[in-house]
């Protein structure tokens, strides 16, 4: 066989009642992705920020950049509604490398994935149980999601993903906001049949069960840049790139709640995350000048951790990213403030 069959996991809603979410904090989900709901549908006019490291790779230094978080999202709460990014897989372009705490509990180790499936769990937990706030992740894996279903307020469709049937279909039967972003090669149209399929009602087969679902209306836009047939990054935030998502990405067209989340990193920046604070200032820059634009954009994803930039996986440097680079505290601290003061 091609497969070798090493050992048999434990199924999520095992996972998940050897660590249950409390019924206390189960209601105040409830209540918390009422008011995120509440973003996507025009109800409420603050922004989302999903934000936070670009893997979740350790504990110590996550619960630190957390806590920090949560102080800041205090302050701004008026203005802004903040989701912290617990990413606890990641797709790799070339397939190898660190794929994240499911995979590599210990970045330094081999694989475990049966270690890594209580432990992305057990990091979501502490964050919420600690800090008060619900986490966004993304579904890599469609089958894994229900170890972490009712813990995510927010989830993302990857630009690797975001054209695969069962993740389109998986996201028609989540509850909460699914953000699809553009692929990599950049496509809108890909990106909108996504959510056309994500908002519609399917039926299909899921962890070996015949499912249906009534479709996701929360469903929507996140536009994170590509890369062209010349192998180089470019951004799709500018003003010209979001009057033209508004003119194709509308109720008339078939949509429920038109909405786009600009992610300010990845091929946006260039993965250059100190240019995440000048993209995050000319997006807000076009939703004062335009009602269509200022209507469409929901909010931003940004990629911060407690220290600048990256490092290799053994490099050593508490809360420094073994991914894509991040924005250093500091500078988060102070970007958080000046979009809660610009929206």
């Amino acid at each position: 066989m091609a497969m070798e069959f090493k050992r048999r996991l434990p199924i999520p809603m095992e996972i998940r009642e050897e660590m249950p979410l409390s019924a206390e904090l189960t209601a105040k989900k409830q209540a918390f992705d009422a008011e995120v709901a509440k973003v996507f549908t025009g109800e409420d006019t603050r922004k989302v920020l999903i934000i936070g490291p670009c893997s979740a790779d350790r504990e110590d230094s996550v619960l630190e950049y957390m806590n920090r978080l949560a102080k800041v999202a205090e302050e701004v709460k008026d203005k802004l509604i903040i989701i912290p990014r617990v990413y606890t897989n990641k797709p790799r372009t070339k397939g190898t490398g660190y794929k994240g705490l499911l995979h590599n509990p210990n970045p330094e180790a081999p694989d475990d994935l049966l270690e890594g499936v209580k432990a992305i769990r057990h990091m979501h937990l502490r964050v919420i149980e600690e800090t008060g706030f619900f986490t966004a992740d993304e579904m890599l894996y469609p089958s894994n999601y229900q170890y972490l279903v009712d813990l995510l307020s927010y989830v993302a469709v990857g630009a690797r993903s975001v054209e695969n049937q069962e993740h389109r279909l998986v996201s028609s039967g989540i509850s909460v906001p699914v953000g699809m972003k553009n692929p990599t090669a950049g496509s809108t149209t890909v990106m909108l049949n996504s959510i056309y399929a994500a908002q519609a009602h399917q039926s299909f087969i899921f962890r070996n069960w015949e499912v249906e679902c009534d479709g996701n209306p929360l469903a929507h836009a996140v536009m994170r840049g590509y890369i062209g047939l010349d192998g180089r990054t470019y951004p799709n935030y500018h003003y010209e790139h979001l009057e033209r998502l508004a003119e194709r990405y509308t109720e008339h067209a078939g949509y429920a709640n038109p909405a786009a989340v600009i992610d300010c990193n990845h091929d946006n920046s260039g993965k250059r995350p100190l240019e995440q604070y000048r993209i995050c200032k000319e997006v807000l820059d076009s939703c004062r000048r335009n009602e269509s634009i200022s209507k469409l954009v929901k909010g931003f994803m940004i990629e911060s951790y407690l220290e600048d930039g990256n490092q290799p996986v053994d490099g050593g440097v508490f809360g420094k990213s073994i991914t894509d680079p991040c924005l250093g505290w500091e500078k988060t601290d102070y970007l958080i403030h000046e979009i809660a003061e610009r929206v």
